[in-house]
């Protein structure tokens, strides 16, 4: 098996955020890219705090987005306050089975994983470990694709408020849990975003 060849051995830094790959020594200029004109860096600066910060953020938020109300329904039924696990539980009783793992896979799946995903590879390259090196960056990879389906419960609380009103059986309004479960979405997408995977290489 051929040697691994890593961008800083050939003297080369990519940029984040267009993947133009310029040499090593602009980033230590503090020069922008040619291309997108970010600035590029060896390593993000405070990579590891920042990811940190965030997911205790992320993490903090997700207990209210929980126990909080989401929507407020009132109707030919009466008035009432869902949380979002309400909402699974309420949907699955009515048949609506896919509606509900929908739901359950975006506001329970997601978050956790990101939160499980995000702590593993902060602790790991935290403590210098070079175990499962590709299989982390694959997990690094996987956070940012499930990242793009974390609104997928706040589409289906607007979807709903504008179905009750449009068939005139009543009314639906977000609350403050979901509000906070915005919350957790945007902590988890910059803790992401703050994770800089090169550190998963270095020793």
């Amino acid at each position: 098996m051929s040697a691994i060849v890593r961008a800083a051995a050939s003297g080369l830094v990519l940029c984040r955020t267009c993947g133009l790959v310029s040499p090593h020594g602009l980033a230590d200029e503090g020069t922008r890219c040619a291309r997108c004109s970010r600035p590029l860096f060896w390593r993000m600066p405070r990579s590891k705090e920042r990811t940190l910060a965030w997911l205790v953020a992320g993490i903090l938020l997700y207990l209210p987005a929980n126990i909080l109300p989401a929507i407020h329904t009132s109707g030919v039924g009466g008035e009432q306050d869902s949380t979002i696990l309400d909402g699974v539980v309420s949907f699955w009783r009515a048949g609506s089975w896919d509606i509900a793992a929908l739901i359950f896979t975006a506001s329970v799946l997601v978050p956790i994983t990101k939160f499980l995903v995000l702590g593993l590879l902060l602790g790991t390259v935290w403590a210098g470990s070079t175990w499962a090196q590709t299989e982390r960056a694959k997990l690094c990879r996987l956070v940012e694709f499930i990242g793009y389906w974390s609104m997928l419960d706040v589409v289906v609380v607007a979807l709903t408020s504008a179905l009750l009103q449009f068939k005139a059986l009543g009314t639906a309004e977000p609350r403050l849990g979901i509000v906070f479960f915005c919350g957790v979405v945007v902590a988890t997408m910059f803790s992401a975003l703050s994770f800089d995977p090169r550190l998963i290489w270095d020793r």
